[in-house]
């Protein structure tokens, strides 16, 4: 038995592991690959607050040495320049999938996350007190919750008999890795059916292929004889393709579970909530529901939280996920060259070098306006806390060196002394320190100095105080359990 059970080895099932086993939970994910090997490079980075959350978490520079930093936020055919963003992090880093499952392979190995490979989740019974996990082979295991990291097509999503309402898909689109014996035009071209484009890969032979299908594909697995047919009827010849590495199929349907919890069982990832890829929100919207998930569940495994503190992971997160696939619809349609949706994609262009405009739709791509909804209060309240630069008593430090351990900081700027954690300081890092410049927040501009604030494990600030403790109580005891619980774990 273990405490949690994460079905599906892919980032956000990785990342999820990793914040469980930092605050100290027995986590072991099942997955259904046999190796660590992704075959295909499939999705292509992510953006600029999914950076920082690995940064918060010390290992931003691993995916950093390998990727490639560019200005990739986009809204159909226009680039949105987030580079002037406050963030050590203004840019989207192209690098493929396969590596960033490498890397964070690499990262939970450190961290020694068990992961039982070449196993898959069928289903699942809970109780009041656990949940017997069935895997496809017959085995079992139990463990204390499971979470559902299983793709679109989660075994656990459909077990729980959670509701997955949303679009049908219009359009499909082929995606794959072969070789070729004829020349292919260089960049992407978008028609009336769709985007298509071939790029020649990093070993100089391998070409990756985009191709809009020009009737919605089967919910099969697509051949290489699909494959030359979508590019025949869009270019007039189908390039010799041969010796495929990988063939895919996406659409752009769109789906967000009705719940992302229900019992002692969760969602997250792919399982709560698909796309389309437009806009490259997918890996980012996965890491940020795992950070969100992981030190709730694990303060609730330990007891030192009560059980109510997962609801609001839905809470969180399931507005959040549902901003990020209304605006992946919106991308999906400028991607057609239909000249209505020209004419639509012209206006919006021209709506977009306002710069106002700009960092509203740059902030939602980015990811670093994403405010969760904990009331009124200063504007840093519910947002992602600012790495800066502060000088404490052991010397100068970025703030996001403090939650490398993914364990609470209660950040005191005003005068030493002057707030104090009292029963929840082994829960918490009370941490003094002095901050001397401006504070400018993404999409907001400046906001005023707060003189404290109560910064999660997550990075989002949960209280912000004026040199008081008024209201700090509440806070600690709202997000880290009742003062003076040290209860042992089940």
């Amino acid at each position: 038995m273990v405490d949690v059970i994460v079905a599906g080895g892919g980032p956000t099932g990785m990342m999820l592991a990793a914040e469980l086993t930092l605050a100290g939970v027995d986590a072991a994910i099942v997955e259904r690959r046999p190796t660590t090997v992704l075959v295909g490079s499939r999705a292509g980075g992510f953006h600029s607050r999914t950076i920082e959350i690995l940064d918060q978490r010390g290992i931003a520079d691993r995916f950093l040495a390998e990727g490639q930093r560019v200005q990739a936020a986009f809204f159909g055919n226009t680039t949105l320049d987030v580079s002037d963003f406050p963030t050590r992090h203004p840019y989207t880093l192209g690098l493929w999938q396969n590596h960033i499952e490498r890397i964070l392979a690499g990262w939970i190995g450190e961290l020694g996350v068990p992961v039982r490979r070449g196993h898959e989740v069928a289903g699942f019974a809970q109780d009041g007190s656990g949940v017997d996990v069935h895997l496809a082979d017959g085995g079992s295991v139990r463990a204390l919750y499971l979470v559902g990291a299983d793709s679109g097509r989660s075994a656990v999503r459909k077990a729980a008999g959670i509701g997955f309402p949303g679009w049908d898909a219009t359009r499909s689109s082929l995606i794959a890795e072969v070789e070729v014996t004829e020349e292919t035009p260089a960049g992407m071209r978008i028609d009336e059916v769709g985007v298509h484009g071939l790029h020649l890969m990093e070993d100089g032979r391998t070409m990756r292929v985009v191709v809009t299908e020009k009737q919605l594909g089967p919910a099969t697995e697509p051949t290489l004889a699909d494959l030359g047919k979508a590019l025949t009827e869009i270019y007039g010849t189908d390039f010799g393709v041969h010796t495929p590495t990988w063939i895919s199929r996406f659409t752009d349907a769109t789906r967000q579970a009705a719940a992302y919890r229900s019992g002692r069982v969760l969602l997250a990832g792919d399982a709560a909530h698909i796309h389309a890829p437009s806009g490259g929100q997918g890996i980012g919207l996965g890491i940020q529901d795992a950070v969100n998930l992981g030190w709730k569940l694990a303060q609730v495994v330990k007891g030192t939280a009560p059980d109510s503190l997962l609801d609001t992971y839905h809470a969180e997160r399931h507005p959040a996920g549902a901003r990020a696939l209304k605006h992946t619809m919106a991308q999906s349609i400028m991607q057609r060259a239909d000249p209505r949706i020209g004419a639509l994609a012209d206006t919006v262009m021209g709506l977009l070098t306002i710069d106002e405009a700009r960092k509203q739709l740059g902030g939602l791509i980015s990811g670093l306006d994403i405010r969760y909804d904990l009331g009124e209060g200063h504007p840093l309240l519910g947002r992602r806390m600012p790495d800066l630069d502060v000088v404490t008593a052991n010397g100068p430090l970025r703030l996001f060196a403090l939650l490398h351990d993914a364990r609470a900081v209660l950040l005191n700027l005003g005068a030493p002394g002057s707030i104090d954690p009292g029963p929840w300081a082994d829960r918490v890092q009370l941490v003094d320190a002095t901050y001397d410049g401006g504070w400018e927040l993404p999409v907001i501009g400046s906001v005023s100095a707060p003189a404290a604030m109560l910064i999660r494990p997550d990075g989002h600030v949960a209280w912000t105080g004026d040199g008081t403790q008024t209201g700090l109580e509440d806070a600690l005891a709202s997000w880290f359990g009742p003062a003076g619980i040290n209860a042992p774990r089940c």
